[in-house]
């Protein structure tokens, strides 16, 4: 097991459209200590960046309608002054290391391969708030 610090002081917004990976990192962050705003698609997730304003995005690459790449450009379109330091990062079944290469250089800070565990997001998470 590792040993991690609390997430109390953090708030995550999810874009994940598979309900039941949702509903688990959803009940796994909240157990953390984290706020968590869970979100099924990228308008919706956009939305609860604007208002909620989190520290960390973990957004799916392959959703309907608007994909995590256009999600993250939108973010990215709000400016600093609207999302500060958000941290973004991806969640992917592709795991090709061009696609990886693909997904940093469109300006994820990281990128969870699914199935990942427990571990592997919390490890995730320390990383981007740590840099």
């Amino acid at each position: 097991m590792v040993l991690h610090r609390s997430l109390s002081n953090i708030t995550i917004v999810i874009v994940e459209d598979h309900s039941d990976t949702l509903f688990f990192l959803t009940q796994f962050l909240n157990r953390e200590g984290a706020k968590v705003i869970p979100t099924d698609n990228a308008f919706d997730g956009l939305q609860a960046i604007k208002t909620h304003h989190p520290n960390i995005v973990l957004s799916d690459i392959n959703l309907p309608k608007r994909d995590g790449f256009e999600l993250l450009r939108d973010i990215r379109a709000l400016g600093p002054r609207k999302v500060g330091s958000l941290h973004v990062i991806a969640m992917t079944a592709l795991t090709s290391t061009i696609y990886l290469d693909h997904m940093l250089g469109a300006g994820f800070e990281a990128c969870l391969n699914k199935p990942f565990n427990p571990n592997e997001l919390i490890e995730a998470i320390q990383s981007v708030l740590e840099n």
